[in-house]
């Protein structure tokens, strides 16, 4: 059994045996057939994933691990907020009349800010300080931007991520408002821990650890099925994963940049619903 699957395991079985129902609280997410969605939920999770020993890619079900490195690079580096730039339909939901999800996400990102060393954006400037300033315990992103929240169609779940360079290793901590287990939680650890081994390689730094720090970790009421199921499965070793090493311009970087081999996973034949 992998890393992510232990993890994924241990978190899911101390929500649903130790949680919180919220079925007696007014809730904003619905079902499509307008039904409060309820969820049971732990506060204040915290996984640890180390990176050189192997990617945290989890086998209890697939996840759609190229799919999730394409929206992370529509955020990251195409900083883009219009769902036509993304290669799949996960923010379809959320997109406005005029085809983007609002001031949210890759938005946020592209908005440059003044320094003394010049315009940089929030990644530009990751990037120019792992290269220049390793040492500086400064070097972090957050999407949360208050005064913009008013024009986001989903506020941002995952919203700031802290780089951390210790000898030659680059680690990194994602800090998540919320977290809905089954449908995003491995997603956003292959997602983060892809962009730390990227942010690494073009900085001339290893990928080390990923902390994900997560708020609110829920389950939802309708997913409940979904989830003991995957519990009961016996998961398999994690596969390698790989990044191409002749890349060195975080831009350079597509949904091909990484290999990923010898991953076997658990058929999973449950529908999801979605909440919005």
């Amino acid at each position: 059994m992998s890393r992510a699957d232990e993890l994924y395991r241990a978190t899911c079985l101390d929500i649903l045996e130790n949680g919180f129902y919220d079925t007696e609280l007014e809730v904003r997410p619905k079902w499509a057939d307008g039904t409060p969605a309820h969820t049971v939920k732990k506060f204040g999770v915290v996984n640890r994933y180390n990176l050189k020993e192997e990617f945290p890619l989890m086998t209890l079900r697939r996840t759609y691990w190229k799919s999730a490195l394409d929206e992370l690079l529509w955020i990251w580096q195409k900083k883009s907020n219009r769902i036509a730039d993304l290669g799949s339909h996960v923010w379809d939901e959320w997109a406005g009349e005029d085809g983007t999800i609002g001031k949210a996400y890759g938005y946020q990102l592209g908005i440059k800010h003044h320094y003394k060393e010049g315009d940089m954006d929030q990644v530009d400037r990751v990037l120019y300080d792992l290269k220049h300033n390793p040492a500086s315990r400064r070097i972090m992103t957050n999407i949360y931007n208050f005064q913009d929240l008013h024009e986001m169609n989903l506020y941002p779940c995952a919203y700031s991520m802290t780089f951390n360079v210790t000898g030659n290793t680059l680690n990194g901590i994602l800090n998540q408002r919320s977290q809905d287990m089954l449908t995003a939680n491995n997603w956003n650890v292959c997602q983060y821990a892809m962009l730390l081994m990227m942010m690494a390689q073009v900085s001339g730094l290893e990928a080390g650890e990923l902390v994900h720090v997560i708020a609110d970790c829920h389950i939802y009421d309708r997913h409940i099925p979904a989830v003991k199921a995957m519990l009961e499965k016996e998961g398999f070793a994690a596969p390698k994963v790989t990044l191409d090493k002749n890349i060195a311009n975080f831009y350079d970087f597509t949904k091909n940049s990484f290999t990923v081999e010898d991953y076997k996973f658990h058929e999973f034949n449950f529908e999801i619903p979605m909440a919005i």
